[in-house]
């Protein structure tokens, strides 16, 4: 056996009886990219191998690291400019040829996926004639390229196609980008067998080169493609519907990145395998360019690695685990919260007046549980012993040792005290105290224990087991350890922590309060109220922001509105009224009209249904009209809120970009092609000049509140962690 264990390559290579194992481990990054230095290292051990001729039987690619191979290097596509598609084309190629030449090597190609492999990696590892997967728990497979933006770009578009058939390629793993466990890659066909320990990984590998020594790509054996070509008049049928449901399922928002890889695995089809590559690289290259994949790759992927790496955790304290939580009160948000808990190991004692009311949280957890068994995704054991987590009580002495206490009752500040009142005593005297809150201030709320410093806010997302986000909220006398404490428990119980201050409203309530004023004054100005949804959905939002109106109760953003109001009047500031409230005003007080679950708004409602927008809306608000401009109610909604967010950049309110990106899309439904909303000002056409002109015309048009902020004008927006 012969070992190169150079540095100055990112491949290791051993070689054993004719079989050479390919280590792919670059001694200068944590994880394989499809870097320059990969680039250098595969042509040379490429080299190597067809210098070995007949000696050569069989070759294994494996990984020295936790991950098999990461794919391109996203900072290399993010700093891609139109001007250097030549280049990036040139590179893409390189790779390509590379991939090639491994699978026409003459010899079996086996990939012993010891670790994740998402994007290139699986694209590496569908190169080879065989795919064996460890099957461990942290293991996933997939082409999850589609979420960046982007397509495959190293064959694995053109490959997965050739390999499971058009319809199975687009619908179960290039157009969703679907992440897969071991098995279910395995049943789906992206891998070919699974190893129980990494002994049995590296002899399954042997052992299927020694019994195929004839191993060919089926592309390259004449097989045809499963299920036929995009001329089959059966597939070819299909393929208008799938048309329509893209554009239906993206509502005119720009996300160009599903449309090409339609149009290129359905291209692939219709050529040889070499020509279909270079249509893969033709319509990677568009994507990459297109600043719509560099604001998703910015504020999808850096920004929440930067918030998870802990950028706004304060530093010097020891991380922090939480072991016994008592949750205080067992409504919606209380029983979610106590189920989010149970799921990640935590003991709950969940607390309520009485133990029937507690026992109903518990109920609910036992509901969301029951269907996760019931459509195979959790085992019926495992479910008994997250439920069995779950303590009710109405006893505040049940909560006996609890090290942290989250509140999630009303929104009422002397409720809240009392439940504090209840417990401070009978919890650990270090507990984590937190309240659940949207709106009220926390440093007020921290009056009302005897703990200031250990106060904070934690504002969760409904449903909480199924919403990322959260919300930590500092309060004036919130010490750093506290807030360092909050930031580990959020990481504990899975999900996404942005750090924001104690203004009104925090910072999503008061963003999205901006564009559902906008929306609202829109109907007052007589803009047609089909206008008004058709746009929020070319936007990018989930909702139309009527419907959302609805959703949310036109009570709640009229009252947080009117408190920004009633502050102004306390500290003397000014204070610019909103035409968006009156309209508000109006649909609760005068038509009586302010909410779905009051069965009007809006909307129509038969059987709690929407049954389309009210026809009344003209007796109120006067004669609609379609929108002449499609294009500026978009922009009147998205720089309702990217402006805001500008300002809370501004002022302090927020940390960072990072925490206002990933905020503003997991929190308020900010078009993910934005990659947030302060990426959609740093991405704007143009950059930030561009915006700021743009807004300066809407602030003429419809008013002070688009005025940019001062900051904006100077560019101090965009920093080193935009």
């Amino acid at each position: 056996m012969t070992r190169n264990t150079s540095t100055e390559i990112t491949i290791g290579w051993d070689e054993d009886d004719g079989v050479v194992t390919l280590t792919f481990d670059d001694p200068a990054q944590a994880v394989n990219t499809m870097n320059a230095a990969y680039a250098a290292s595969f042509d040379m051990v490429l080299g190597r191998l067809a210098e070995m001729g007949a000696t050569l039987t069989g070759v294994v690619i494996t990984s020295g690291k936790r991950t098999f191979f990461a794919g391109g290097d996203l900072h290399d596509l993010l700093a891609v400019k139109p001007e250097n598609a030549a280049e990036l084309t040139a590179f893409t190629n390189v790779a390509k040829r590379q991939l090639r030449s491994l699978e026409t090597l003459g010899v079996p190609v086996v990939a012993a996926i010891n670790g994740t492999a998402l994007g290139g990696g699986l694209e590496l590892a569908l190169a080879c004639h065989h795919r064996i997967v460890l099957d461990a728990p942290h293991i996933r497979i997939g082409l999850p390229e589609v979420t960046l933006g982007l397509l495959p770009g190293g064959g694995g578009l053109v490959r997965s196609v050739r390999m499971l058939g058009l319809e199975t390629a687009l619908s179960k793993v290039l157009l969703p980008g679907t992440v897969y466990r071991p098995a279910e890659a395995l049943e789906l066909g992206l891998v070919d067998e699974l190893a129980a320990t990494p002994e049995e990984l590296g002899a399954a590998a042997r052992a299927w080169i020694a019994t195929h020594p004839g191993a060919r790509q089926p592309w390259d054996s004449g097989d045809p493609i499963p299920g036929g070509t995009a001329y089959d008049p059966v597939v070819e049928a299909t393929l208008p519907a799938r048309a329509g449901t893209l554009r239906a399922q993206h509502k005119g928002a720009p996300m160009p990145a599903a449309a090409n890889i339609l149009s290129a695995a359905v291209e692939s089809t219709q050529v040889d395998v070499d020509t279909a590559f270079a249509v893969e690289t033709r319509y990677f290259v568009e994507l990459v360019i297109d600043q719509t994949s560099k604001n998703i790759i910015q504020g999808t992927f850096f920004d929440r690695q930067t918030i998870k790496s802990g950028a706004s955790r304060p530093d010097g304290f020891p991380v922090h685990t939480a072991h016994t939580v008592a949750v205080l009160g067992a409504g919606m948000m209380g029983a979610g919260i106590a189920l989010s808990a149970a799921l990640v190991g935590m003991d709950v004692k969940l607390k309520d007046v009485d133990l029937t009311r507690a026992e109903k949280g518990k109920v609910y957890a036992e509901k969301v549980l029951s269907k996760q068994v019931a459509s195979g995704k959790r085992a019926e054991a495992e479910a008994a012993a997250i439920l069995a987590r779950i303590t009710p009580t109405g006893d505040a002495a049940a909560l006996a040792g609890a090290d942290l206490v989250i509140e999630a009752v009303f929104e009422d500040p002397d409720l809240k005290a009392r439940v504090f009142e209840e417990v401070l005593d009978v919890v650990a005297p270090d507990a984590l105290l937190t309240s659940n809150t949207s709106t009220l201030p926390i440093s007020d709320l921290s009056s009302g224990v005897n703990r200031p410093a250990d106060f904070i806010g934690l504002h969760f997302f409904s449903p909480v087991e199924r919403m990322d986000l959260v919300e930590i909220i500092v309060g004036d006398q919130t010490s750093d350890a506290t807030v360092a404490k909050a930031f580990d428990v959020v990481l504990q119980l899975g999900k996404t922590p942005i750090v924001v201050g104690d203004g009104r409203g925090f910072f999503t309530s008061r963003v999205i309060l901006n564009r559902l004023l906008e929306a609202a004054s829109m109907v007052g100005e007589g803009v047609a109220p089909a206008s008004i949804e058709q746009a929020s959905l070319q936007a990018g939002y989930p909702v139309g922001t009527l419907a959302l109106l609805d959703e949310l109760t036109m009570t709640l953003p009229h009252k947080i509105f009117g408190q920004f109001r009633d502050e102004a009047d306390r500290t003397g500031t000014e204070f610019a009224e909103h035409p968006g409230d009156a309209v508000l005003a109006t649909m609760i007080d005068a038509a009586r009209r302010p909410s779905r679950a009051a069965g009007a708004g809006f909307y129509e409602y038969v059987e709690g249904r929407r049954a389309g927008l009210w026809p009344g809306l003209e007796d109120r608000f006067g004669p609609s009209h379609p929108a002449e401009d499609l294009q500026e109610l978009i922009d009147r909604l998205l720089f309702a809120e990217a402006l805001d967010t500008a300002r809370c950049l501004e002022s302090g309110l927020l940390r960072s970009t990072a925490d206002a990106n990933i905020g503003s899309i997991l929190g308020i439904g900010f078009p993910t092609w934005t990659g947030g909303a302060a990426q959609f000002v740093a991405g704007y056409p143009g950059g930030v000049p561009a915006f700021v002109a743009r807004a300066d015309e809407l602030a003429n048009r419809y008013g002070p509140r688009f005025t940019p902020p001062a900051s904006l004008r100077e560019e101090d927006l965009v920093s080193a962690d935009a």
